[in-house]
């Protein structure tokens, strides 16, 4: 059984619910019991088969001691087979014995919505079968030994954790170039729009309004910017219409391939001198990489740094043949705000390999299985030979700081 995802916002007050992480459907859980003859809310998180196994299915019961007296079924689902646009239609069912019945529209295609099921008990076990109509669509649900969940054990199961820290005390646990934006999802198109032109990359991941977003109401974009700009923008931001939070998220550097050294030496005026700095990580990594520097470039929109090298290849030198090395690189500040001190991540080298030699040439291709894991390509110390010529620190991953 497939585990559903997170209560909106607006199913709050509906389900008393928050955005749920996938909760296994078969889980056996302490019962929690009520007064006898109580009112309490149940749960279940899955109905066998529904869209194909694609719909993320929150079902929420009210009951009288045993009897359901209120139910509201909250489906999300793909409009299409295998397309990542979801759809959602929210029901209050009506209770007729032990079938439950309901009409409404999605919520996105406005397409009518009926569900007719009937439901059985059997000790803990409950029993789903009946057919829900989407559209045209019509699915034979058939879902049995189910269990349920009381509010808090649904509650403790629940997170709204959206990975965006608003003010970062440095840049070891998120990354300097990538921020995030929660915005509400009745203005997250014209949110978009403002950024066309920008020198801003935009994750297309989070482009996708998924079923976390609908039932939350709010949409969370990722985005990629030169760290330099990135505290101004995200000032920016907050001051929008309809967006709710923004700060620094996870992104592309890796703390064991950075360093943080002294700013003083790497400064014009009150900006990083990219170029100076460009010039002397080309230089460290021509002798460790044995390679020949031939560019030096920074990306205007995320100040992601690109270094390309050449060497000759040595597997079959009488064949002239030639590598080019290319390593990424991003360097910033170790945190917001005003610092002394500057952080310079550096990627592993990519290295491909052509005949550059005059004359025909010889047609290569490079071996899939060098991608597997555990092939990865060998810098020959480069990250610490950096650290020596920038007279900079390595990050301590066991004690959780800069050594």
């Amino acid at each position: 059984m497939r585990a559903l995802l997170v209560c909106s916002t607006a199913v709050l007050a509906a389900l008393l619910a928050v955005s749920p992480h996938p909760a296994p459907a078969q889980m056996k859980l302490s019962p929690k019991a009520a007064a006898p003859g109580g009112t309490e809310t149940r749960y279940f998180t899955s109905l066998d088969g529904l869209m194909d196994g694609n719909a993320d299915v929150i079902l929420k019961e009210t009951r009288q001691g045993k009897t359901v007296t209120a139910a509201v079924l909250d489906v999300c689902y793909p409009v299409a087979k295998n397309s990542d646009r979801k759809d959602r239609f929210v029901v209050n069912l009506q209770v007729a014995g032990q079938t439950l019945t309901g009409t409404t529209q999605s919520i996105i295609e406005k397409s009518p919505v009926s569900v007719k099921l009937l439901r059985k008990q059997s000790g803990d076990a409950f029993e789903f079968r009946g057919q829900i109509a989407v559209g045209q669509a019509v699915t034979e649900v058939t879902s049995s030994d189910n269990s349920d969940l009381s509010e808090r054990e649904f509650l403790d199961n629940q997170t709204s954790d959206d990975g965006i820290t608003p003010q970062p005390k440095d840049f070891t646990d998120v990354s300097p170039e990538a921020i995030a934006v929660k915005v509400k999802l009745d203005t997250a198109t014209d949110f978009l729009k403002s950024l066309k032109g920008q020198e801003i990359e935009v994750t297309l991941t989070s482009l996708t309004v998924g079923c976390d977003a609908l039932r939350a109401g709010e949409q969370t974009i990722n985005m990629s910017v030169d760290p330099e700009r990135a505290g101004a923008l995200l000032s920016k931001f907050k001051a929008m219409p309809g967006v709710t939070a923004a700060g620094w998220t996870a992104g592309m550097t890796e703390m064991d391939r950075t360093i943080r050294f002294p700013a003083a030496d790497w400064r014009e005026g009150d900006k990083i001198d990219k170029g100076k700095l460009a010039t002397k990580v080309a230089s460290v990594l021509s002798r460790t990489l044995a390679a020949k520097p031939v560019s030096q470039s920074f990306n205007p929109a995320t100040g992601k740094l690109k270094l390309v090298f050449k060497r000759p290849n040595q597997d079959f030198p009488a064949l002239e043949l030639t590598d080019t090395v290319e390593v990424a690189g991003l360097v910033s500040p170790d945190k917001p705000g005003t610092t002394d001190k500057l952080m310079l991540w550096i990627g592993s080298p990519a290295t491909t390999t052509a005949d550059e030699s005059s004359g025909p040439k010889l047609n290569l291709s490079e071996d899939a299985s060098l991608d597997e894991e555990g092939d990865l390509p060998d810098d020959n110390g480069s990250i610490e030979a950096l650290a020596k010529e920038l007279k900079g620190q390595r990050w301590d991953a066991d004690k959780s700081e800069w050594k």
